[in-house]
């Protein structure tokens, strides 16, 4: 891997690489619509790696129950006291993950970190840096597509975007930036 240590950080210029023969758990930060699927797919590409989506989990065992932020929190909780076992399991086997889940917060954050510790395996934390404008841009192209689990209105993505917290170099993961 190509990189750079700052304070705890090693930032990874992107087209760096992760080793081929070591699991890596893949985890995307990002403001709604700003691209985290779309670079799930890409790295779920790679040979010997599961695309694990939240936003598909949630929309088949809570249907008609995603409706407010309290309604995702809670949700999304159970399916990660759900999933943390399997996902483990899956990197331990010596399966790469990418993870389609918001790594939005220190709080999700510290989730994640358990995965990839838990398995002793290696990680990316890739960071979305894009504009609020680009996002809400997306988010309504991608609300008229209708091909999305779940509509986002501007004021849900306000409210959402409202408890984002890109990472910090004290959190010490390994980020791969995308973005200005």
């Amino acid at each position: 891997m190509r990189g750079l240590r700052q304070g705890g950080v090693v930032r990874i210029e992107v087209g760096a690489s992760v080793s081929m023969n070591k699991p890596t758990l893949h985890l995307v930060c990002g403001k709604i619509a700003a691209g985290k699927s779309t670079l799930v797919n890409e790295l779920g590409r790679a040979t010997g790696t599961v695309v694990v989506r939240e936003d598909f989990w949630l929309a088949r065992l809570y249907p008609g129950e995603q409706n407010s932020l309290a309604d995702y929190v809670r949700n999304s909780t159970r399916l990660r006291t759900a999933m943390a076992p399997h996902l483990i399991e899956l990197l331990r086997s010596g399966l790469s993950v990418a993870l389609d889940f918001p790594a939005n917060t220190p709080a999700s954050r510290v989730w994640m970190r358990s995965l990839f510790e838990g398995a002793g395996c290696a990680h990316q934390l890739h960071y979305l840096d894009v504009a609020d404008e680009v996002c809400k841009a997306r988010l309504r192209q991608r609300n008229e597509s209708a091909e999305h689990e779940f509509t986002v209105s501007d004021e849900d993505f306000d409210l959402f975007t409202a408890h984002f917290v890109p990472p910090t170099a004290d959190e010490a993961f390994e980020v791969v930036r995308h973005g200005p």
